[in-house]
């Protein structure tokens, strides 16, 4: 029962109401005293009249008055920070299915453990989230585009087919231009939504070798943070992963420090998950930072309740020690 950021704070004028009727219970039943003095014999007095109460007459003036303090504090409109959904924001899902996520660090492999993450994020994320996805090795493909449709995006994730090479930076610009293809159709006169990229992999990227080149992973970053779409990068696996390419053993250990560097250099956040139930408590995470956002909602129900209850129990009272309202 929040007290602080009322919308119509001049409701509390009725105060002045309130006040004036216990004000005026208090002169009734001092009055009512007056007259009840005026008996010459006292005696018989006790004789006619019914046994005193003491306070307990008076509680259904008390609850009652009670009630209408708490109703005015409802009319004024008093606030609270509460966690709402977001009703319009775009989610780009970015996964690596380049050969290293065969490794089977992570049981049964990385990308088994990455598709059952990636679709619980997925069925969870709320409704006004428009969530598209990547995949990418060599080269980047827009499976779905930003759609509310979670069916979709649950079915390519389950589609997901591993191939060579690592190409992060392509796999972060295919994000930027399918979310800026969205904007534009859905802009309307409010803008754009806000948009984020959500970035899953395990590895360096190979293809180019260059972080800094025209089409790597950094300078995708830098053009993700010029276009306000912060990269929120997960670094999955461990360091002891291993696969065997053409029948050659071959290390494919996690690299967090370039998955790091991404998040910084776009504005994002970075994660790190070593097994299939951090991966999936990170994107539970996220699910709540981009599906949810903090705003002064109207947190005037409880007092309204509270108010009504206390009006009800003051109205009972009232009949059942005086046979009438006061």
């Amino acid at each position: 029962m929040s007290l602080t950021g009322f919308t119509s704070p001049w409701w509390f004028l009725l105060l002045i109401l309130v006040a004036a009727v216990a004000a005026a219970y208090v002169l009734a039943q001092r009055a009512r005293r007056k007259r009840v003095m005026r008996f010459a014999n006292l005696e018989l007095l006790d004789k006619v009249a019914p046994k005193t109460q003491g306070w307990i007459r008076h509680l259904p003036a008390v609850l009652i008055v009670l009630s209408l303090l708490v109703l005015t504090v409802a009319l004024a409109g008093p606030t609270a920070e509460q966690k709402v959904p977001r009703n319009r924001a775009t989610v780009m899902l970015v996964i690596d299915v380049s050969l290293s996520m065969e490794a089977t660090d992570v049981a049964p492999n990385r990308l088994k453990a990455a598709q059952d993450a990636a679709k619980q994020f997925a069925q969870n994320m709320t409704p006004g989230i428009n969530l598209g996805l990547i995949s990418f090795a060599g080269t980047a493909t827009v499976l779905v585009n930003p759609t509310t449709d979670r069916a979709g995006v649950v079915k390519a994730i389950d589609n997901l087919k591993l191939a060579q090479s690592t190409a992060t930076g392509e796999g972060i610009f295919a994000a930027m231009q399918s979310i800026e293809s969205f904007s534009a159709v859905v802009g309307g006169a409010d803008g754009p939504p806000p948009a984020r990229i959500v970035l899953m992999s395990d590895g360096k990227q190979t293809v180019p070798e260059d972080l800094y080149a025209p089409r790597g992973a950094y300078t995708a970053a830098q053009a993700a943070k010029q276009a306000q779409m912060p990269i929120s990068s997960i670094s999955f696996g461990t360091t002891h992963g291993s696969v065997d390419i053409e029948g050659k053993p071959q290390d494919v250990r996690v690299d967090d420090d370039s998955l790091k560097e991404i998040a910084r250099l776009s504005g994002g956040d970075f994660y790190k998950a070593a097994s299939a139930d951090e991966l999936k408590k990170v994107y539970a995470d996220l699910g709540e930072q981009i599906g949810y956002e903090l705003k002064n909602a109207d947190a005037s129900k409880p007092w309204v309740v509270v108010g009504t209850l206390v009006l009800m129990i003051g109205a009972a009272a009232a009949l059942l020690i005086g046979q009438r309202l006061p």
